[in-house]
């Protein structure tokens, strides 16, 4: 982890640079996809939902969450995902929702910026390093 300075331009630049935002999903899919069947089941999503740490954290601090609410809001977020409700998240599906929820996330930032700690390799870090790279070509 790395702390960065970001906004919502960091982030919509991102989105909108299909090349960088395609490889940056692929990249994540084929990592959550363990089987490597070309879907994601709802046990490999679950693991990413969970180190998302949605509901288990306030302002940073480890909060006790019901675990029958927490299994509910991951059951709803997959289904999200899963658009033709077949089940499975294949790519098309992952990348939609991604684009939506990332989109989202730069509308609440806004355009001033915001240190965060950010995990390599995470969407919002390849943003970010993204638009470093682009700032010194």
């Amino acid at each position: 982890m790395s702390v960065q300075v970001l906004d919502g331009a960091t982030i919509l630049s991102f989105v909108e640079d299909d090349e960088a935002f395609t490889g940056s999903i692929q990249e994540r899919f084929v990592l959550l996809d363990t089987d490597h069947n070309g879907v994601l089941s709802y046990a490999e999503m679950l693991k990413e939902l969970q180190s998302l740490r949605v509901l288990e954290t306030h302002f940073g601090i480890d909060v006790e969450t019901d675990p029958d609410e927490l299994t509910h809001v991951y059951d709803n977020l997959f289904l999200l995902f899963d658009h033709d409700s077949n089940g499975t998240v294949d790519m098309d599906e992952f990348k939609a929702e991604m684009k939506q929820m990332m989109l989202a996330m730069a509308d609440g930032l806004g355009f001033l910026p915001v240190q965060m700690a950010l995990k390599e390799n995470s969407l919002l870090m390849n943003a970010v390093q993204r638009e470093s790279t682009s700032l010194f070509k």
